[in-house]
């Protein structure tokens, strides 16, 4: 995008790509295990939300064409106030579009709103990340759109060993081969991404995260990025906390 205002953080220089990205930030779940009176994504952070903050590190590190953010219907009102207090000068418009019953209905509602620029040609990429998930870094995501480009499809994760196979009989058995825990973003070329929810309609399929979807109804692989640690997602009362003091700590001019 030329012309592009790429948004400067404490923590992080900018990172510009060539790719025409549509950046969804889905903040449609209720997050009743965080506790609260509010949909956790719009929870004191730091002094911000974690709504505000990954509309900002995803478009930092993107200069999107497209700027949705997927809400619920109750929180429509607090999604625009939101906005006006911590994004008042976006690179794009931010469009609000009401989620689905479902973390894939909502994805599919965000896909059939950029269709009509999809089709025409004017998206390369759609990025999909959780807005509980404030700590993802403005690196990591030029990482993932960088790669996606190449590839088609790229999601982050972190390594793990502490995965088990369950028998039919209860037993347990080590899972052979190297296992990952999935992170957003999740970054996929913007046509087949569409077609395969497209498809995923078609079957009655629901996936549990974007990379389900693309990887049952896309010939195009799903490359694998490492995460970041810090780039966990907010269920937990704890995890406000933690989340607040990392951010604090994060955009402290002293570190």
């Amino acid at each position: 995008m030329t012309g592009c205002s790429v948004y400067r953080t404490a923590y992080s220089a900018p990172v510009s790509t060539h790719a025409r990205v549509a950046v969804v930030v889905l903040a449609g779940g209720s997050g009743l295990r965080v506790g609260g009176d509010r949909n956790k994504a719009y929870l004191p952070l730091a002094g911000r939300t974690a709504v505000g903050i990954s509309l900002r590190t995803t478009a930092a590190a993107t200069c999107p064409q497209r700027l949705v953010l997927v809400v619920r219907a109750d929180d429509l009102d607090l999604a625009e106030r939101t906005l006006d207090d911590e994004f008042p000068h976006p690179p794009a418009p931010v469009e609000l579009v009401v989620g689905g019953a479902s973390r894939h209905g909502s994805e599919e509602r965000a896909l059939r709103h950029l269709e009509p620029a999809i089709r025409a040609g004017e998206l390369d990429l759609v990025l999909i990340h959780d807005a509980a998930r404030p700590l993802c870094s403005p690196e990591l995501v030029a990482t993932l759109v960088r790669t996606a480009g190449e590839t088609g499809g790229a999601v982050p994760g972190l390594a793990v060993d502490d995965l088990a196979a369950v028998a039919d009989d209860g037993t347990l058995a080590p899972l052979v081969g190297r296992h990952v825990r999935v992170q957003t973003p999740q970054v996929f070329a913007a046509a087949p991404l569409l077609d395969a929810y497209h498809r995923a309609a078609e079957a009655g399929f629901e996936g549990t995260d974007t990379a389900a979807c693309f990887e049952r109804f896309s010939s195009l692989p799903v490359t694998y990025v490492p995460g970041e640690e810090q780039n966990f997602k907010i269920t937990y009362p704890h995890d406000i906390a933690l989340a607040d003091e990392l951010v604090r700590r994060r955009d402290s001019p002293n570190d």
